[in-house]
């Protein structure tokens, strides 16, 4: 082969139909991001519950809801500490999910693996409640399903 024939060869436009899309499926451009979109849509759900319940926790140490005998300064340490520490973690939670950033999902998979210890392994701190811990392991479950779902539909 001469030089003029292998560097125009090597220089030359490559045929868009050869490649990763001509080996790779089909795709149906409607429903290409269906679980994102759910996953996004489930995010924004947790977001405003992560608020509720933050919210929530704030108006106890505020002293909005409960009476004299539910006041957050009778309460116990542990108690007060948790309050604390969920009324503020579950509003960053929600500012991560509603944006759908990689670390509000972090923030709110540690609020909920942390409320379920809680009422796990501190019953007295909130009372032990199996109801919390299951709707907490329902959530997560849902969270880990659609994740892997939307992952799935990405190509890699």
């Amino acid at each position: 082969m001469s030089e003029t024939q292998s560097s125009s060869r090597e220089h030359a436009p490559r045929d868009p139909s050869i490649g990763v899309a001509a080996i790779a499926p089909e795709r149906d451009e409607q429903h290409e991001n269906d679980w994102t979109q759910r996953l996004v849509l489930f995010l924004r759900v947790m977001a405003v519950i992560s608020i509720c319940k933050g919210l929530y926790h704030w108006a106890q140490i505020t002293g909005f809801i409960g009476g004299e005998d539910d006041a957050f300064e009778v309460q116990s340490m542990a108690w007060q500490t948790a309050t604390v520490y969920f009324a503020v973690i579950e509003l960053v939670a929600a500012i991560g999910l509603w944006l759908a950033t990689p670390w509000g999902a972090v923030v709110w998979l540690t609020t909920v693996v942390s409320m379920a210890v809680i009422e796990l392994m501190f019953p007295a701190i909130y009372g032990g409640s199996l109801l919390i811990v299951s709707a907490e392991a329902l959530l997560l479950a849902a969270y880990l399903a659609l994740a892997w779902m939307a992952a799935r539909e990405r190509p890699p």
